[in-house]
């Protein structure tokens, strides 16, 4: 008999009503029909005093129990507890957002240097009459990218590899157009070796 108020319980739908005046239970399964039938001074409207307000348990968990220490008389307990995060854990919520905001900063600045020093790059290879001395504007874009690609990577924002990359991937573009325009001829494999 109990276990049959129990299942009724589990299986049944907890609704609350407009401004928590009252609380019904309702059936949710055909199932246990009969036990709600059977039982039903158990399940009978429960009111919560009108002093609550609906802001207590906005945030809030409501949590449900039977007691059934004495076989005549069934208990729903209520509880309403505010559910709220750590004190730590909320620090490390503000943390991580700032270092997110920082790290979209830099990584920014990153990608916007490349991105000039790239287009200064295939201006230069376009261009049909460039001479050796423009690249030296460039040399210097690439240095200031290079040192804001090294800050990032010292702060963590980047990994060390992946600053190589991007450094790797400015400096084979000039080689390119260097080589493009004859200013550099690499040493051949055979006269290396």
């Amino acid at each position: 008999m109990a276990s049959a108020v129990n299942c009724c319980l589990s299986s049944s739908c907890f609704s609350l009503q407009s401004k928590l005046n009252s609380l019904s239970l309702r059936n949710s399964t055909n199932s246990s029909s009969y036990a709600l039938h059977q039982h039903s001074s158990a399940f009978k409207t429960l009111s919560f005093s009108n002093n609550l307000s609906h802001n207590f348990f906005s945030k809030g968990c409501l949590s449900f129990s039977t007691m059934t220490q004495n076989p005549i008389r069934r208990t729903v307990l209520c509880e309403a507890a505010p559910k709220k995060k750590a004190d730590s854990a909320a620090k490390r919520a503000r943390q991580a957002e700032k270092r997110r905001i920082y790290n979209k900063a830099r990584k920014s600045e990153v990608r916007t240097r490349m991105k000039k020093v790239l287009e200064a790059l295939d201006v230069l290879r376009k261009k049909p009459d460039a001479q050796a001395e423009e690249i030296f504007s460039i040399e210097k874009l690439i240095a200031e990218a290079y040192s804001v690609i090294d800050k990032a990577v010292k702060v963590g924002t980047l990994h060390r590899n992946t600053g190589a990359r991007r450094k790797s991937r400015l400096a084979r573009r000039k080689k390119a157009v260097e080589i493009h325009h004859g200013w550099y001829t690499p040493a051949s494999a055979g006269n290396a070796a």
